[in-house]
């Protein structure tokens, strides 16, 4: 099986060697906690915060969403059920929505669960339609359920993000799915399955529209959902040509780790999973480090620093963190549309903020609360365009910490890099691509 060539990042060169200065101020962070949810938009969750880019705007001044053949829609198609079997309208929804984003929570509660939507890398392309952002509904297997947002006014995120920053022009790395986003996250590219056999390559026509779709790239970059090659996966990926061969790319683990400082992710089901007894709800994609080779099974680094939710949690009571963590909740609590709700996930992020709040650790900490991509869900505020992979659509992002600024709604243009982007600033680390080392690194969420 071909490796991944360190080299094979089409569009990303390599980065410098040498070490950015830290920015002044940023030593007062001891600990840096990034909390990666699921799957929703900055409209769908914060889209009625106050001072925020919202649905206000995206009422008045945004474009409606329009058919196939270019032309809006008079109403918004039925919202569809596609978790249900077999797939369909959801008749919890009218049929004659209007065509703009409208409330969930009138027919559907925060606590309920709704249909998935499609998230992948050229439906999001499609969706946004150059920066019109009129294609969520026709593309959208889930129809008019794209548009819809809550009133997250009464959750513990929303009480978070009043007390500290909330980003509203915060981007997801990259078009599309879970995937490809948290290797945005890890390693800032788009790792390239070299020799892929051709079933798993995407086809397009001469324009670059979509014949047929598939997880790589037709030049074979990886850009939606594909199993890892070591274990675990999902046990329908029994072919290993199907699955990812390791990828030998630098991630922002192993920048940490030269440098010699501590760091983790945290999964929650990630032990059962190494054990064979995978809970239902546990995501293999959703583990990324576990798709690179320096973290093969066996190896001093996964036993070091991948680790499973529960040690997160006795990590934080005993205030003994690592200075950088990752935390990605079990299934049931990141708010991933179709098999979890956003009050559950809600609830468990309440404990953990709390937890860490009144650890000791708190006077050093910077958390930051995200989501890996929007789901699906529509959002009003046109990306912009840094290269072929993104970003994509803005996500919620919550910067918490003392050093934060307080109440404040952050207009700074960020992306999943600018995580990577503060990383690096604090400890002194080089930037693993081009994306991060040109992304801002939460210029304006703290005041030291």
């Amino acid at each position: 099986m071909a490796a991944v060539a360190a080299a094979a990042i089409m569009g990303m060169a390599p980065a410098h060697a040498e070490d950015p200065p830290t920015r002044g101020g940023l030593d007062h962070i001891q600990h840096i906690v990034v909390i990666y949810l699921e799957n929703r938009s900055f409209d769908n969750v914060f889209g009625l915060f106050p001072g925020a880019d919202g649905i206000t705007r995206a009422v008045t001044a945004a474009p409606p969403q329009v058919d196939a053949s270019g032309y809006p829609y008079a109403t918004l198609p039925q919202p569809r059920d596609t978790t249900a079997r077999p797939p369909g309208p959801d008749p919890r929804f009218p049929a004659d929505l209007p065509n703009r984003p409208f409330d969930i929570g009138r027919y559907v509660p925060l606590d309920r669960l709704t249909g998935d939507l499609v998230h992948r890398y050229y439906q999001n392309i499609a969706q946004i339609d150059g920066s019109r952002d009129d294609r969520f509904a026709e593309v959208s297997d889930a129809a008019g359920l794209t548009m819809g947002y809550y009133d997250t006014s009464g959750t513990e995120l929303w009480r978070w993000a009043r007390r500290f920053t909330l980003a509203d022009h915060f981007f997801m790395g990259a078009f599309g799915g879970s995937f490809l986003n948290h290797m945005m996250l890890v390693c800032a590219c788009a790792p390239v399955y070299q020799g892929a056999p051709d079933l798993l390559k995407a086809r397009l026509d001469a324009d670059g529209r979509l014949i047929a779709d598939g997880a790589l790239t037709p030049d074979g970059h990886a850009v939606n959902t594909i199993q890892p090659f070591y274990p675990p996966y999902a046990p329908r990926a029994a072919d290993p040509a199907k699955r990812m061969p390791p990828i030998d790319l630098p991630t922002i683990g192993d920048r940490l780790t030269a440098k010699g400082v501590s760091w983790a992710w945290y999964a929650g089901g990630w032990a059962d999973a190494l054990a064979g007894k995978a809970p239902a709800d546990f995501e293999y994609h959703h583990q990324p480090f576990a798709y690179f080779r320096a973290f093969a099974p066996g190896s001093p680094a996964r036993a070091e620093h991948l680790k499973d939710g529960a040690d997160f949690l006795a990590d934080i009571a005993a205030g003994t963190l690592p200075a950088v963590a990752f935390y990605k909740p079990a299934g049931r609590f990141d708010e991933h549309p179709g098999y979890a709700t956003i009050t559950e996930g809600d609830r468990h992020l309440g404990h953990i903020l709390e937890s860490i709040e009144r650890s000791p650790m708190w006077s050093t900490t910077a958390i930051i609360v995200t989501y890996d991509e929007n789901g699906g869900f529509y959002d009003h505020v046109p990306p912009p365009r840094i290269d072929r992979w993104g970003p994509g659509n803005r996500v919620p992002a919550v910067i918490i910490s003392p050093f934060a600024k307080k109440g404040q709604v952050d207009h700074t243009v960020y992306d999943t890099a600018s995580i990577l982007k503060f990383i690096e600033a604090r400890f002194g680390l080089a930037p693993l691509t081009d994306r991060d080392a040109r992304a801002d690194g939460l210029s304006g969420a703290f005041d030291f």
